[in-house]
């Protein structure tokens, strides 16, 4: 049988978005990523490929279009490359063991279908979909985001999860004992956390919205480039033992006065999604703003920082 095969290159930061953008666009099948392999000798942007197999049905055209359609922010961005298509006679054999890993030392990563695994009593365990289960566990942002949360969510914490994305970092706080607002300004954000709350069973302790915090809400996307609709900024007078926050730089850096002012008396910011260029810039306005840097974990070249805030 042949397949329809569609390939795109990524940087780090695009990998959550492909996957959540591919459940817009309604894709179920099997998604395999390999380190980038560059094929000549100047640098590239580029660290992984993603690719996806469509059977040759009628109404193929339509699907590779409405693809090609959604990941356009990303190219524009520079997040990523221009689609690629072939046609290939098989396609490979999707091996789900890959998808099981643990984070720090209690968080399990599952694929939302395995129901057979050997697991200790301390394991925290999060399932996702399959075609999540890569985009939403490995990144090194949201690896080093689970490390500082492990180390400062306790039982009755009552966090913020901005920029929810995917939905982990709001079921792991929520597993570790809490109650988690997640907020998000992209709609296949808040659809895909709604779907992974209620896989892992933790409705009860996360509410979900579109949404963003204080200036936010004026920002447009996290990703730049067009902005959608203005979206709903949460009450100001709402306040927080704890904000995780896995986004841009930018972002950071545009929201320390909204940080400041939504968490309580000695409440901790967690702050990831960026690389060690954009550290001492957000370190130094996060000071300008009454925060101390508490913590640091380090993944190559990303780094995640837990802040205290002083009122």
């Amino acid at each position: 049988m042949q397949w329809t095969e569609l390939s795109i290159n990524t940087t780090d930061e695009a990998v959550d978005w492909v996957y959540m953008l591919l459940i817009d666009a309604d894709y179920t099948g099997d998604i395999g990523i390999t380190p980038y392999n560059a094929t000549d000798e100047n640098s590239s942007p580029w660290t992984f490929t993603i690719r996806l197999y469509l059977d040759n049905k009628i109404h193929i055209n339509q699907q590779i279009d409405k693809i090609a359609q959604l990941l356009t922010p990303l190219q524009r961005t520079g997040m990523a490359s221009e689609l690629e298509i072939a046609v290939v006679e098989s396609k490979p054999i999707t091996n789900t063991n890959v998808f099981r890993h643990r984070i720090g030392n209690r968080f399990l990563i599952l694929p939302a279908n395995v129901t057979n695994e050997t697991t200790s009593p301390d394991d925290i365990i999060i399932k996702l979909k399959p075609s999540l289960a890569f985009g939403s566990g490995l990144h090194p942002a949201t690896i080093l985001s689970l490390k500082l949360i492990e180390k400062y969510v306790t039982p009755g914490t009552d966090a913020l999860d901005l920029g929810c994305g995917s939905g982990i970092l709001s079921i792991a706080i929520a597993k570790l004992g809490a109650s988690v607002l997640g907020l998000d300004n992209d709609a296949i954000a808040v659809q895909s956390t709604q779907s992974a709350v209620h896989l892992n069973g933790v409705e009860q302790q996360v509410t979900v919205m579109a949404g963003s915090l204080g200036n936010g809400s004026t920002l447009g996307h996290w990703m730049g480039g067009e902005t959608t609709e203005k979206v709903q900024a949460i009450d100001n007078q709402q306040k927080f033992d704890l904000i995780v926050a896995n986004i841009f730089a930018r972002i950071h850096i545009a929201l320390a006065k909204d940080y400041q002012q939504a968490l309580d008396e000695n409440g901790i910011l967690i702050a990831a999604g960026f690389t060690n260029d954009y550290e001492e810039s957000i370190t130094t306005t996060m000071t300008e703003h009454g925060f101390t840097v508490i913590d640091r974990e380090r993944l190559n070249e990303w780094v995640g920082i837990a802040l205290r805030v002083s009122k």
